[in-house]
């Protein structure tokens, strides 16, 4: 394998680990609002975002990398739960509350973690290569 070829893998890669990382803040943020509700009647709560990845050509290594293309909001529904002394409940007594699953996230977070470490094996693996490489050209 060339030095460029192994070089292009480390910066595919690494475009992966800035994806992910990007993600792994994004469902942070979700679980840390999961629980959020508007301060009054009417108000709308948080929405759950998501990352949206886009495969894209780069031409200065001849690859295709990943990077996050944007992040949207959740047009999902909102829970409603009931809290009749909440000062957002309707006249019914329910509060909108995020449309946020802790247990989606968690499964995301699993998900985002595992590819975040194979890209980091992946950085690893060129970095032995190339070590290799350096060590039977001496």
């Amino acid at each position: 394998m060339a030095e460029s070829q192994l070089k292009a893998a480390q910066k595919v890669a690494v475009s992966g680990l800035k994806a992910q990382g990007t993600r792994m803040k994004v469902i942070a943020e979700n679980l840390a609002n999961a629980d959020s509700a508007p301060e009054k009647p009417g108000g709308t709560p948080y929405r759950r975002q998501v990352v949206n990845f886009a495969n894209t050509l780069n031409r200065e290594i001849g690859a295709r990398t990943v990077e996050v293309s944007n992040v949207s909001r959740s047009q999902a529904d909102f829970r409603m739960k009931y809290m009749p002394n909440h000062p957002a409940a309707n006249e019914k007594g329910y509060v909108k509350m995020p449309n946020v699953n802790p247990l989606i996230e968690l499964n995301d977070m699993r998900e985002s973690q595992r590819s975040y470490e194979a890209n980091m094996q992946m950085i690893n693996t060129v970095k032995s290569i190339m070590k290799q490489a350096s060590e039977m050209l001496k």
